[in-house]
C-alpha cells in the first residue's frame, strides 16, 4: 500500500494547488467582510473552475465529469481545504447519486449540472430528524401517477442557489429484523414547482458566505417519474452519497491543518518572547509536534479510506474512521493554532479565528462526531452480540 502520488497524480495536485491560490484565496478577505459570495464572483469562479476541469471531478467521465478515483479525489479536496469554503463549494461536486437515475433524468438532471448549467442540493436534514434519517416526517403520499409531498427540510447546503433539490421522504413503512421503519425513497424536484417554496437559512458562525436553505413542501405534486431509483431506496442511496462525502470532509479537514500548522509554525519559528523564539519553549515546541503527527495521521487514515474505496472494501466504518478523526484533528489544531498566536490569534487581521469558527462546524455536518462514533462501535461489536 503505497499512498506516494503517481506522476499524474502530482500534476492534478499541482494544478488544484496552483488554481486555489490563483483563483480563490486572493477573494477570501472580501467573502469574509461580506458574508457572501458576489454573483460576477460566483459565475467568474464556476467558469474558471469548468475551464480547468476541476468542476465535477468526481463524476464519471462517461457523463461529462473529471472521473476521478476516489483516492485522487481525496488529495484534491486536501489542495481545496487551504481556502474558505464559501469559495470552494463552487467549484461544483454534482451528487454522485445522480449517476442512479433514469435515462431522461441523466440527460435532464445531471448532464447539465456536470456542465454547470444547472446546480443540485440534497435534502435530507429537518428540524426534528438531524443525524436521525429514520425519523424523518417529510411524506411523499401516492396519488396515481403522481406524489404529493410535504414537510420541511434545514440546513440545505447550496439550497439558495440550487436550481432543483434531490430531496428525500417517507414513502411507506416496512417491517425489519429490528421492527417497522420508514421506507425512504428520493426525487428529484425543480425549483418553481408549485407547493415547494424556500427561504435563506440563519446566518452561521462557521463559513461566512456559505449559504444554506430551509425548503417547505405543501401539498407539492409531482410525477412518479420524477423518482430517482426505486421506491424505498432511499437509505442505499443515501449511503452511496454520505460515506464519499465523509472521505471529502476528512480530505478538506485535513487540507485546512496543513494551512494553520504552516501558519503556526513560521510564527512560532519568528516571534519572540524572553530573547528567544517562542518555538524553543517546550509549551509551544510540543504544540507544533503534536500538530505535525495528528495531522499526518489524519491524512494517512483519510487517504486509506480513499484507497479502499478503490478497491471496493471501504466501510462504513472506514469513512466513519476517517471522518471523526480528521474534524476532530482539525479542531485541536487550530485551537493549538490561537493559543500559538495568542491574543493576534483572536483578532480578525489574520486568518487563524477564522479557522478556528469554522473548524467547529466540520464534528457536525455530513455525520456528527457521535454519529461516526456510533457506527464504528456498532461495526466492532454487533458481530460479537449473541
Amino acid at each position: 500500500m503505497d499512498f506516494s502520488p503517481s506522476e499524474e497524480q502530482q500534476l492534478i495536485i499541482d494544478s488544484a494547488r496552483a488554481f486555489v491560490r490563483k483563483e480563490l484565496l486572493p477573494h477570501e478577505d472580501l467573502v469574509e467582510a461580506q458574508d457572501a459570495v458576489p454573483d460576477d464572483l460566483f459565475e467568474q469562479v464556476r467558469r474558471k473552475a469548468i475551464e480547468a476541469g476541476f468542476f465535477a471531478a468526481n463524476i464519471s467521465e462517461k457523463y461529462g465529469g473529471g472521473g476521478l478515483n476516489a483516492l485522487s479525489f481525496a488529495l484534491v479536496e486536501r489542495e481545496f481545504g487551504w481556502v474558505s469554503y464559501a469559495l470552494h463549494y463552487i467549484v461544483h461536486r454534482p451528487c454522485n447519486i445522480l449517476e442512479a437515475g433514469s435515462p431522461e433524468q441523466i440527460e435532464t438532471y445531471l448532464k447539465p449540472t456536470v456542465r454547470g448549467e444547472r446546480l443540485d442540493c440534497i435534502a435530507m436534514t429537518e428540524p426534528g430528524a438531524g443525524s436521525d434519517l429514520a425519523a424523518m416526517s417529510t411524506r411523499a403520499t401516492r396519488d396515481g401517477d403522481d406524489y404529493v409531498i410535504n414537510g420541511a427540510k434545514h440546513f440545505i447546503s447550496f439550497g439558495v442557489r440550487a436550481d432543483y433539490v434531490i430531496l428525500f421522504a417517507v414513502t411507506g413503512q416496512k417491517e425489519t429484523p429490528r421492527g417497522r421503519r420508514s421506507e425512504i425513497s428520493a426525487f428529484l424536484i425543480d425549483k418553481g414547482t408549485p407547493g415547494f417554496t424556500w427561504r435563506r437559512g440563519p446566518v452561521c458562525t462557521s463559513h461566512r458566505g456559505y449559504d444554506h436553505a430551509e425548503l417547505f413542501f405543501d401539498d407539492c405534486r409531482i410525477h412518479s417519474r420524477q423518482m430517482l431509483g426505486k421506491p424505498g431506496e432511499g437509505f442505499e442511496l443515501s449511503g452511496k452519497w454520505l460515506s464519499p462525502a465523509r472521505l471529502s470532509v476528512g480530505a478538506l479537514a485535513v487540507g485546512r491543518a496543513m494551512r494553520v500548522f504552516e501558519l503556526a509554525a513560521e510564527w512560532a519559528a519568528t516571534r519572540k518572547q524572553f530573547g528567544q523564539p517562542i518555538g524553543k519553549f517546550q509549551g509551544t515546541g510540543f504544540k507544533i509536534a503534536d500538530m505535525a503527527t495528528e495531522i499526518a495521521a489524519a491524512d494517512m487514515l483519510t487517504l486509506k479510506a480513499a484507497w479502499k474505496f478503490d478497491q471496493g472494501t471501504m466501510t462504513d466504518q472506514d469513512a466513519a474512521m476517517a471522518k471523526v478523526f480528521a474534524t476532530e484533528m482539525l479542531a485541536r489544531v487550530t485551537d493549538n493554532a490561537v493559543q500559538i498566536f495568542g491574543g493576534m490569534g483572536l483578532m480578525n487581521s489574520l486568518p487563524i479565528e477564522r479557522f478556528w469558527r469554522d473548524a467547529r462546524l466540520e464534528r457536525i455536518w455530513d455525520g456528527t462526531s457521535e454519529i461516526q462514533r456510533h457506527i464504528i462501535s456498532r461495526a466492532i461489536l454487533r458481530p460479537l452480540e449473541k
